[in-house]
Formats: C-alpha cells, sequence, structure tokens
C-alpha cells in the first residue's frame, strides 16, 4: 500500500504500538529511513497468475482470473540493515498484489510455521526481556532459552528458528504468513485459512560453513544472478482450515495433513527500487478476505504504522 502520511497518523498513536517499536528500537539501535523490523531488504516486479481453485472460497479478485501485478519485497528479520544475511536467520516474503482501482492488499510471510507469542502485551514484554538480555552480554543462545523459560508458548517458535539453516536463495524458502484469515465466498460463507508461499525451485539451504564463506549480502546478489537465467517462481497454496483448528493463537500450528489449495503462481521478473511510501500491511485485505480473532494480528496495523511514521520522519 502506497500511504498517505495523514492517514497513517490517524491510526498510529496505538500507546502499545508506541512503546513496541520503541522496544524495537532498542534492539540495535535507531536506523533512520528504515523499517524498525526486517530492516534489510529488496524489492522486484512481479506477476502473480491465479488458478483459479480458490474462486468457489472467494469473492477475492486476486484469486479469481487474470494476472496481477505485484510488488514482491524479501528481507531478514532484523532491525539492523547493516546485519549479514547468516546472522539474521529468518527470512520474509511480503507480497503486495496490486489491485484495479488503486486498492492493494499484502500477504506477509516469514520462513518459520508460528509466532513467538499470542498477545500483544506479551510480545511487548518478550522484546523488553531481549534488551534486558543484550545489555547483560547474553549469547544469542542464552536469550533464547531465557526467553522460553519465560514465555513458555514462545518454545515451539524458537525451536523453529533455532533448527533455521541458512538458505542458498530468497528463492528456495518456503514462507507462512503465520496468521489465520477467513475467505468469505459470495453466498457468506466463510472458512479459515492460511497461506504458504512454495518455492518452485525447491527448497535449498546452505550449512553454516557453506554461508560463512559468502558476502554478507550474498542472498540480493544470488538473485540478481538467478533473474538473469529467468524468472523466479512460488506457487501460493491455501490451507483449508478444520472445526477445532486454533484462529486465534498464532503461536499454534495446523496439522500438516489439512488439505489444500493452489491458488496461483508468484512470478518474479527483475529487481526494483523500493516505491516511496510503499508499506505492505496484513491487515489490509479486500472484499472476500476477512481477519481472524488473531490478537498479534489486529496489532500488526497499528504497530507497521508507528514504524512507517518513523521510517518516513527518518527517526
Amino acid at each position: 500500500m502506497n500511504v498517505n502520511d495523514n492517514d497513517i497518523a490517524r491510526t498510529s498513536k496505538c500507546p502499545m504500538a508506541v512503546d513496541m517499536i520503541d522496544a524495537m528500537e532498542g534492539l540495535s539501535g535507531i536506523h533512520p529511513g528504515y523499517r524498525r523490523a526486517h530492516a534489510k531488504g529488496a524489492c522486484y516486479r512481479g506477476v502473480f497468475h491465479p488458478s483459479g481453485e480458490a474462486a468457489p472460497y472467494t469473492t477475492a479478485p486476486h484469486l479469481q482470473g487474470g494476472a496481477v501485478d505485484a510488488i514482491v519485497r524479501f528481507s531478514g528479520n532484523s532491525s539492523d540493515p547493516a546485519l549479514g544475511d547468516l546472522l539474521s536467520p529468518a527470512k520474509g516474503l511480503a507480497v503486495q498484489f496490486q489491485l484495479p482501482g488503486d486498492v492493494n492488499t499484502s500477504l506477509v510471510g516469514v520462513t518459520f510455521p508460528v509466532f513467538f507469542v499470542r498477545t500483544p502485551e506479551s510480545l511487548l514484554d518478550l522484546v523488553r526481556a531481549v534488551n534486558e538480555a543484550r545489555a547483560g552480554q547474553l549469547s544469542v543462545l542464552d536469550m533464547f532459552k531465557e526467553a522460553a523459560e519465560h514465555f513458555s508458548e514462545s518454545k515451539r517458535s524458537l525451536l523453529e528458528i533455532k533448527r533455521l539453516l541458512p538458505p542458498a536463495s530468497y528463492a528456495t524458502n518456503r514462507y507462512f504468513t503465520i496468521h489465520v484469515f477467513y475467505l468469505v465466498a459470495a453466498d457468506g460463507r466463510r472458512r479459515p485459512v492460511k497461506f504458504e508461499w512454495m518455492p518452485d525451485a525447491g527448497i535449498e539451504t546452505l550449512s553454516l560453513i557453506e554461508a560463512a564463506e559468502r558476502p554478507a549480502d550474498y542472498l540480493e546478489q544470488e538473485m540478481t544472478d538467478r533473474l538473469q537465467r529467468g524468472p523466479v517462481s512460488f506457487t501460493l497454496q491455501i490451507v483449508l482450515g478444520e472445526p477445532g483448528d486454533p484462529t486465534d493463537d498464532s503461536t499454534m500450528p495446523w496439522p500438516e495433513e489439512r488439505e489444500r489449495l493452489d491458488a496461483g503462481r508468484l512470478v518474479i521478473e527483475a529487481a526494483i527500487h523500493e516505491p516511496p511510501g510503499l508499506l505492505m500491511d496484513p491487515t489490509a485485505v479486500v472484499d472476500g478476505v476477512e481477519l481472524s480473532d488473531d490478537p498479534i494480528l489486529h496489532f500488526r496495523h497499528s504497530a507497521y504504522a508507528e514504524s512507517y511514521l518513523r521510517r518516513n520522519d527518518s527517526r
């Protein structure tokens, strides 16, 4: 979404969002002009080709028929834009679908399937605890251990991150949108779903030794080289929820055997400069898609807005 600063200002001043972004700035300092999370990233031009398989479940225009232009941003997870790719274990993929009438909607994914905490309050406590641990000169492993001891719901996500191996490419990761959404059909039927981006090139990782031999910015360079050989593509899978699957707790996974739809194919064509005012807010949904009751998902709107204002103020 390319946004108006005045519109953002009216929605951003949630006190907890201000406290959250303050705490995130404590992780690696303030970097003017950059996001407060996923600071380091690169943008690309893409086209999404919906398969039509999702059409019986939703009226969302980007999941019907006809190609949809897209802006794609790959990123590391750190708040430090200078951090080397190896030192930022999780990666992100944000896709903004550009619909007619200057309407945009985004899917924001990461390379682990569940979130750290259930509520915004716990998230703020966790980030503050990490800041305190860093001030005490704890190692990364010790910080993970401390977080797991104090935030029991974080154990699953921290274990997933610990398992992550360095990716060979941004193009060879599986990306999860983590939160539950609802698809709404033309007759009003609602179905809880999750979204995942599956790499058409397959999943490929590096050993720590191999990654340590790569340049600090190897992932962006690898994408440059890969795109010279041809487009990069992902399949959008929609995971269909069943009764009893949690919709309000992003720390809880769904069973792997849930039915899936191949909703379409994202084809990434070329690198671009990041468009001014780019904001990929996962809560900016269109008709045919609704937010679940996940409190972290709803909180992201205010937190993204606060980060956006500080980024545009270059502070």
